[in-house]
């Protein structure tokens, strides 16, 4: 089992040890302590499921403090580019995307910490997503970032005339404009 550095503060990638023989798969998805010693010690308190089928693009959202969520974010259907943007202002990756596949083949997980905006594409015709959170959610602590912002460039890998966006996520402001708290504590 290892964790992956992405190069932005905090944010990691959990490549887990998967046993495969005639019968199926094996692998812990989450254990506090393996966890722990990378210095994730996060107790998460919600799961959050969805569904979606291919094109549709969800995000970006955040929620604002102090119901702030770090999130342990995999794919058990199908395939997700996952995507976030640091908003932590005074990061050295403040402003800046990152994108990964997360997929039920490979099994990848990604640790967000709170201060970064989240979303993701469907890649496959169809995708189960499964997140885990530390805070619960609160609808007046909701933030939100344009999808499809030129200043952050973001490809979704979904052609645009392809693309499944909410009237809600179409409202959301873009990253210049965006509601944002968030400090990089570094």
């Amino acid at each position: 089992m290892s964790f992956i550095d992405t190069g932005f503060p905090g944010l990691l990638v959990y490549e887990p040890l998967v046993f495969d023989d005639s019968r199926g798969f094996f692998y812990e998805a989450y254990n506090e302590k393996i966890f722990g010693g990378a210095g994730i010690t996060t107790r998460f308190v919600q799961d959050n499921q969805s569904r979606s089928t291919y094109g549709v693009i969800r995000g970006l959202h955040y929620q604002m403090p102090p119901f702030a969520q770090s999130k342990l974010v995999r794919t058990l259907v199908g395939a997700i580019l996952d995507v976030v943007v640091d908003i932590r202002k005074g990061s050295p990756t403040y402003g800046k995307a990152f994108s990964i596949e997360l997929s039920a083949d490979n099994k990848k997980q990604l640790f967000i910490p709170a201060g970064f905006a989240h979303g993701f594409s469907v890649l496959s015709d169809a995708a189960e997503v499964l997140y885990k959170c530390d805070q619960f959610y609160s609808k007046v602590s909701e933030g939100g970032i344009l999808y499809n912002d030129p200043a952050l460039a973001i490809d979704w890998k979904i052609p645009p005339a392809q693309a499944i966006v909410s009237d809600k996520d179409l409202q959301n402001p873009v990253f210049a404009s965006c509601i944002n708290p968030f400090v990089f504590e570094g």
